[in-house]
């Protein structure tokens, strides 16, 4: 079974490897939502895959330190393209909850990736 939980946090960002002219060499912002999906067996007695309470627990930490930020800034994150902010938050997402099976990363309501890990 597969349940998932959403996030969303807003930060500024702008792309140093984008041609001049192009307008995400610019700093801009978005609000960003993240779906995170964690995948396994129900917990027998609790009948639940994972308790949502403590998913948020874990995550706020993690969406502290991108949220209203500029991502620019943040170790890893010096070219923030949606592709580069999705695995970074994988690789910080996977250690603390290892039922990860899959994340979604909007960048706008149009726009976004999906990443599954390597």
């Amino acid at each position: 079974m597969k349940i998932f939980k959403k996030f969303t946090f807003d930060s500024a960002h702008f792309l140093p490897n984008v041609p001049d002219g192009h307008k995400c060499k610019a700093i801009h912002g978005h609000t960003y939502q993240l779906t995170i999906f964690i995948e396994g067996k129900l917990i027998k007695d609790l009948e639940w895959v994972h308790d949502f309470a403590q998913i948020k627990r874990i995550m706020d930490p993690i969406i502290g330190i991108v949220d209203h930020k500029l991502l620019n800034e943040i170790k890893g994150l010096e070219n923030p393209t949606c592709e580069n902010i999705a695995i970074w938050l994988w690789n910080k997402i996977k250690v603390e909850i290892p039922m990860l099976s899959k994340i979604e990363l909007n960048e706008t309501p149009t726009s976004g990736v999906i990443y599954e890990g390597e």
